[in-house]
């Protein structure tokens, strides 16, 4: 396998913003994506609740991950997307992160580097 110029986007969102988010990607041409389901803790406040006459804290909120894997497309356009179609300008709106990807290999096919992605 060899170097190449990819890069795996990260996003923990809100799960309602989830097909906003989708849209926007693939109005910027990457509409590949893993959405994983996650609970995290952030600057979000906790929640008090009650059940059954006992009451509990909730500080791991529910978001959903997404990853994109970009070669043919600036990691910085998927980036924006994200950002925009997630925004909502309230605590736990999320985070993008990116990494760089040494190498892809496609396993049906074999091809490797950026044209695997």
């Amino acid at each position: 396998m060899s170097d190449s110029d990819i890069e795996m986007v990260v996003a923990i969102i809100r799960p309602d913003k989830l097909g906003d988010v989708k849209k926007s990607l693939a109005e910027a041409g990457a509409p590949s994506l893993t959405v994983t389901n996650v609970s995290g803790r952030g600057s979000q406040p906790a929640k008090k609740g009650q059940w059954r006459g006992e009451e509990y804290t909730v500080d791991l909120h529910q978001k959903v991950k997404i990853e994109c894997v970009v070669a043919d497309i600036p990691a910085d356009d998927v980036v924006d997307a994200i950002a925009d179609a997630a925004h909502t300008g309230e605590k736990g709106d999320g985070k993008v992160f990116v990494l760089p990807v040494s190498d892809a290999l496609q396993i049906r096919t074999g091809t490797v580097g950026v044209d695997a992605v």
